[in-house]
């Protein structure tokens, strides 16, 4: 696989969640209250769990420590190269971090959506009841 296949499906990735940001901002999808609490709750754990670990995360992008010996630099070398590379956890987890907080935006605009498309729903009612008494 070519080095620009992964950087491409990232910023697919980006652009995912931004199109999702602005569907919800455009009233194109709603979620309710409770089911949107409880994805933001996931979410922001995930974050949270980052931020938390992020100063030892970073180890993964540091050299480990081995012997002076080739082989110890060949090995640690390939460590360093595979937790940073473009498929790299430390790379994934960047990338998470950034890209989370525009799901939870999502969300919170998919939830105000549901309010507004509840309460035009209620006034409907209402006045279809009005109309048939």
């Amino acid at each position: 696989m070519s080095e620009e296949a992964p950087k491409a499906e990232n910023a697919v990735r980006m652009v995912q969640a931004v199109a999702l940001k602005r569907l919800a901002s455009e009233g194109g999808f709603a979620v309710d209250e409770r089911t949107g609490d409880k994805m933001i709750q996931a979410l922001q754990g995930i974050v949270d769990a980052l931020e938390a670990r992020w100063s030892a995360l970073q180890a993964f992008g540091q050299a480990p420590p081995m012997s002076d010996t080739a082989t110890a630099k060949w090995v640690s070398d390939v460590m360093v190269k595979t937790a940073s590379d473009e498929r790299g956890l430390l790379t994934q987890l960047t990338r998470a971090k950034a890209e989370l907080p525009t799901y939870i935006e999502a969300i919170k605009l998919a939830q105000k959506n549901y309010r507004s498309q509840d309460g035009e729903t209620g006034t409907t009612l209402r006045r279809y009841r009005a109309e048939q008494a």
